[in-house]
């Protein structure tokens, strides 16, 4: 088969990611957002989950501003990197960590897997002060700083092209 020199490249000629996990210290905010995320725009073309560190309660506000885009995550459960192991194993070809902890979390676990690490830090918006609408904007500031990320990271390797669209 011929290259075309007209063609747009890959990025580097990376392996393609079939699988990805988002880590972060509870699963509660940053790391289901970012699943919910990465679920709307690539569907079933890639392998997404979420957990963390530790297990966190689920938090009202990452439903409610993913859903002002039309992404239901309502109904995630917080679970750990152990539950998550024990339930279907660990075989994931990226895993992005979102949180200084959950980095150091990801680091541990290539020890025994064969998984590329990327660390995105991400401010935790559980720690904004101010009123209803300030903690709500922190929020969003999040989530789209999360969806540029996704998709800027995770297009070149999907067969499906996201929609350039926000949301559905």
């Amino acid at each position: 088969m011929e290259e075309r020199l007209d063609e747009p490249l890959d990025e580097p000629r990376a392996k393609r990611i079939h699988s990805v996990l988002f880590v972060c210290a509870m699963n509660a905010v940053r790391s289901p957002m970012a699943e919910a995320i990465a679920r709307h725009y690539f569907g079933k073309s890639i392998y997404v989950q979420s957990a963390g560190v530790r297990k966190g309660e689920p938090d009202g506000f990452v439903a409610s501003i993913l859903s002002e885009i039309g992404i239901d995550a309502s109904k995630h459960k917080p679970r750990t990197l152990d539950e998550l192991e024990e339930w279907e194993g660990l075989n994931f070809d990226l895993i992005i960590s979102l949180s200084p902890e959950a980095h150091h979390a990801a680091l541990e676990l290539t020890r025994t897997l064969a998984a590329e690490v990327e660390y995105w830090p991400t401010p935790d918006p559980t720690i904004t002060q101010g009123s209803r609408d300030q903690v709500l904007d922190a929020y969003r500031n999040i989530r789209d700083g999360l969806m540029y990320r996704i998709r800027l990271r995770l297009k070149q390797t999907s067969p499906k092209s996201p929609n350039d669209g926000e949301g559905a």
